[in-house]
């Protein structure tokens, strides 16, 4: 059984203008905030030249040149978790962990657990470094 409308559509006219749109200069785009090298964190530079610890396999490069603080996802939009909840990840795991697990096949379950455990032995590296302190601790 088809729908059927008991009034017909009322046709309209489509927006007259008096007067011709003006061009307007082109937008300006807006000056991109980038952070400089002596502004990262402590912890954001001590990834440098360390050795990948998400170890994703037959992802990982295993290349320490290349490593950083891959952050964990889910702080909300706009935002980034703090660096204590982010992990040493060379470039092809922090890749992966950006959304290359799906485009191979992972479920999200499946990234979220080797991300956590690569931010696990992140924080044991950063504990033994002195970058993170537990008061209380022997």
């Amino acid at each position: 059984m088809a729908l059927q409308r008991k009034t017909p559509l009322k046709s309209r006219t489509g927006l007259k203008t008096k007067t011709p749109l003006k061009t307007k200069a082109p937008m300006k785009r807006a000056a991109m905030k980038s952070v400089s090298k002596s502004k990262a964190s402590p912890i954001r530079q001590s990834a440098k030249g360390q050795p990948c610890l998400v170890r994703i396999p037959g992802v990982c490069n295993g290349d320490p040149s290349t490593v950083v603080l891959a952050h964990l996802n889910g702080a909300g939009i706009g935002t980034k978790a703090g660096d204590h909840e982010g992990a040493y990840a060379c470039s092809a795991c922090h890749a992966w962990l950006d959304g290359g697990y799906a485009t191979e096949g992972y479920f999200k379950d499946t990234r979220e657990l080797w991300h956590l455990q690569g931010i696990l032995r992140t924080q044991r590296a950063l504990i033994d470094k002195g970058f993170i302190v537990i008061k209380g601790a022997a």
